[in-house]
């Protein structure tokens, strides 16, 4: 598929104009297919453009932004078309420079791929004896027809219904649809009742951590334990592939084997369509429906999140799909949380993370994003890894010998969490009545004996959140033996609403009077709860929020946008937002906004001298080297004129600067004494809390040790790294450190010519990370693993990074890891 502009060519522009038509010509059976392509043709006096556009909100746009230029020419035919949407495909908007009222097609629709691109991945052939340009067809059936396709071919396996009042939010975001439908949409979502109906669909929801391994024996005790077929299959893994290639190329075969055994094991008496997969690292989700529901499914969007270190990498974290199903949006999630018996507040931090940081696009994007709690139903699947507490392994495995699991429920984290209010508010869980599904010896049902005898645990879970849902079953599955967890399955019947077409159009022509009604008599009006808002002492990395309440007084409903001044390119700040920024208020109703600040690595250095708590994290690494003082006892104004001047200007006192700064070697030196023999240190995430008591301390004085557990230590570490203005190795090294990265008295001569104090930095860095290595048959890590860390941050490229230039500076860094090094 065609990235950016810079991989397609232009190759024809179709004038829109009052002799302009563009018709979807799909076939029924085309439709049919749960992420089918759309055919449809452009024509143009006699010419005629034949387009397959995969479907998707992309294309959705595309076809939006076409019929929206057309109307624009029926109602002006002298108006030149705006096209906003194709200025971040260069190539494309020079042509458009060049020829006024043009339809040029997008970088996913017409054009020839540029020779470097492979053209069996989407080529764009012509058709002999026509104008047409025709994009390979990619049509998603059941498995069984048509084998598993590429990842590549299925990214946007994603389609959306015809118009049809039961996906009315598609229609009433087309664009002549504009404030007016925006109330028709609320006012047709709060009489919803009169016009839906509820009907029962069968969810098979499963989970599944295969420790790495491949496929060993059939799922069919699993995926097919109901005597009916389900409508719907949900099914999820962890830790499909625990290989460093997986971890750090986020590319496995055993995508495609797991993909394969699921498909092969489906229950026999339906046929299935893979509607969407969706994967980070090891967390995968794949989305099965009945043939006949495949039409009714729409706005499928899939989004993922990492919670590893540093809320990035993905060996945790959370893969979701999104979807409608008739008149109801659905929402599952298969998520993989920390691990080891004591990290339950770790755990809680990842689902909060994910529920925060987790948001799909909408249709309509200029509506705010979704997040998973705005859907109807949620679903959630998964190695949640909480684990049975305040009992001996004794204990617990004489408690599941007499079948208590009532009793040794009382000792599950999870529902001691939930019970505190701490996590999966409002979600529930249907009784547990069959024994922890972790830790087993693989290829048996013999408990953990290994060296670390894990206490049994239930990790594997599912858990639902929504109205008219009940459980039929939740078990685990013995007879599969091929990791060391056992999979668990759940079946759930949803109340799904549908439309009754009468109804709906009852209500609809009762709404648009209604609202003809109020448009003629009354104007908007508003008031604000209040109009200054101060946040006091703000922090690095802290999060603050006050809410502003806007009450609609007025005799009509009203819609509110935060809008930006004349000449800002944005409403607010960059470390301010509202949310939401945009919406809707009916009348006599109200709304809360959350007006929050939070200051990253990106906006610290600016805010480092105004009106901001100021902090070693954001801060220039030859600026620390001259304040020997915590960087909070120094006056704003001396940090400012410090900022302003040059490297060689900074001279603060006649003392010496410090070689390195003092804040890194405080973390450096407490894991240096403290975590060098440390299990998966540098990838196993720290508190939150932990973090802000580190900033704390290194900002406000230098204790005799840091607080917090050592992984919270490291990601400190990492996040200090990180948000440097300046990274290690300047910017304008980078491209030496490329074009050296295979010679390794290359690249010692680059290092050599940074700036001391940033030279100091890098050795410094590079001696503790050898140490590490020392210990590795302790600590996991590996000269990859560390390289591939670190290289991202000692090396930051002043534009975005492409793979082989990750690989270039991960190549680099290596040499300085190796024993030896100077």
């Amino acid at each position: 598929m065609a990235i950016t502009g810079d991989d397609v060519s232009l190759e024809d522009i179709i004038p829109i104009s009052l002799d302009f038509a563009v018709v979807e010509v799909s076939s029924p059976e085309e439709l049919a297919v749960v992420g089918a392509d759309t055919r449809v043709r452009v024509s143009y006096c006699e010419e005629e453009l034949e387009l397959r556009l995969p479907f998707g909100s992309h294309s959705r746009c595309f076809l939006t932004e076409v019929n929206r230029a057309w109307s624009d020419i029926c109602k002006s035919p002298t108006q030149v078309p705006k096209f906003e949407w194709i200025n971040k495909y260069s190539k494309v908007t020079r042509g458009l420079d060049v020829v006024k009222q043009g339809l040029a097609p997008a970088s996913t629709t017409v054009g020839k791929l540029n020779q470097h691109r492979k053209t069996e991945k989407g080529s764009f052939e012509r058709e002999k004896g026509s104008n047409s340009a025709t994009h390979k067809s990619r049509v998603y059936s059941n498995l069984e027809s048509s084998g598993i396709s590429s990842r590549e071919d299925r990214d946007d396996l994603v389609r959306s219904s015809s118009h049809t009042p039961s996906n009315k939010a598609q229609i009433l975001t087309m664009p002549q649809f504009g404030l007016r439908d925006t109330l028709i949409r609320c006012e047709l979502l709060k009489n919803e009742e009169s016009y839906t109906y509820l009907e029962n669909f069968s969810f098979f929801l499963g989970t599944y951590n295969v420790n790495g391994q491949s496929p060993k024996e059939s799922l069919r005790p699993w995926l097919s334990c109901t005597l009916n077929p389900p409508d719907m299959y949900c099914v999820g893994f962890q830790e499909l592939d625990l290989s460093k290639e997986a971890f750090f190329f986020n590319d496995t075969p055993k995508e495609l084997e797991w993909t394969k055994a699921v498909s092969e094991a489906l229950h026999a008496d339906a046929k299935y369509a893979l509607v969407k997969i969706v994967r980070l690292v090891g967390i995968m989700l794949i989305f099965f429906v009945k043939k006949e529901h495949a039409e009714f499914i729409s706005e499928v969007e899939a989004e993922t999140v990492g919670t590893g270190i540093m809320g990035r990498m993905g060996n945790k974290g959370a893969v979701a799909i999104r979807f409608c199903f008739h008149n109801s949006d659905i929402c599952v999630v298969n998520s993989h949380f920390a691990a080891h018996i004591e990290e339950y507040e770790r755990r809680n931090q990842d689902y909060k993370d994910i529920c925060s940081r987790l948001q799909f696009r909408q249709l309509d994007p200029t509506q705010p994003p979704l997040t998973i709690m705005k859907h109807n139903v949620v679903l959630w699947i998964g190695d949640l890894n909480y684990r049975i507490s305040d009992l001996d392994v004794d204990n617990v495995k004489e408690l599941i010998s007499n079948k208590d699991f009532e009793t040794l429920h009382t000792y599950d984290q999870l529902k001691r969490q939930i019970d505190k209010e701490a996590v999966f508010d409002g979600f529930l869980e249907g009784d547990i009545d069959f024994q922890p599904t972790y830790k087993y010896d693989t290829g048996s049902d013999n408990w953990d004996t290994s060296e670390k005898c894990r206490v049994p645990a239930w990790c594997d879970r599912i858990l639902w959140k929504g109205k008219n849902i009940e459980q039929k079953h939740y078990h685990s599955h013995m007879a599969l033996k091929t990791s060391d967890h056992k999979p668990v399955s759940s079946m759930l019947i949803v109340g799904i609403k549908r439309i009754n077409g009468e109804a709906y159009k009852k209500t609809f022509e009762d709404i648009v009077r209604n609202i003809d009604k109020m448009e003629n008599e009354c104007i908007p009006s508003v008031s604000l709860s209040q109009r200054e808002f101060d946040f006091k002492d703000v922090k690095f990395m802290q999060h603050k929020a006050q809410t502003l309440s806007l009450f609609n007084d007025g005799q009509v409903p009203c819609q509110f946008e935060f809008i930006q001044k004349p000449n800002e390119p944005t409403y607010c700040k960059p470390w301010l937002t509202a949310n939401p920024y945009k919406g809707f208020i009916a009348q006599g109703g109200s709304v809360d906004i959350e007006l929050e600040i939070f200051v990253n690595r990106t906006t610290a250095p600016e805010l480092n001298f105004g009106n901001y708590l100021p902090s070693c994290y954001g801060t220039p690494i030859n600026l620390l080297c001259q304040l020997r003082e915590p960087i909070q006892d120094m006056t704003q104004e001396t940090l400012r004129k410090l900022a302003e001047m040059s490297g060689e200007e900074i001279v603060l006192n006649t003392e010496k600067p410090l070689d390195i700064p003092k804040e890194l070697w405080m973390m450096v030196d407490h894991l240096f004494r403290n975590a060098i023999k440390q299990e998966d240190i540098f990838q196993q995430p720290g508190l939150r809390s932990e973090l802000a008591e580190i900033r704390d301390c290194l900002d406000t004085g230098m204790p005799d040790s840091l607080p917090g557990s050592n992984h919270s230590v490291a990601e400190a570490l990492l996040l200090f790294l990180d948000s440097l203005p300046e990274p290690v190795v300047p910017y304008h090294f980078y491209q030496q450190c490329l074009e050296s990265c295979s010679n390794a008295s290359q690249c010692e001569k680059v290092i050599s010519m940074l700036p001391q104090c940033h030279q100091n930095v890098f050795n410094y860095l590079a001696a503790f990370l050898r140490e590490l290595l020392k210990n590795s048959a302790s600590n996991r890590l590996d000269v990859n693993i560390l390289a591939t860390i670190f290289a991202s941050l000692l090396l930051r490229s002043p534009m975005k990074q492409d793979f082989a230039e990750k690989r270039k500076t991960q190549e680099f860094f290596q040499h300085f890891l190796i024993q030896g090094s100077s």
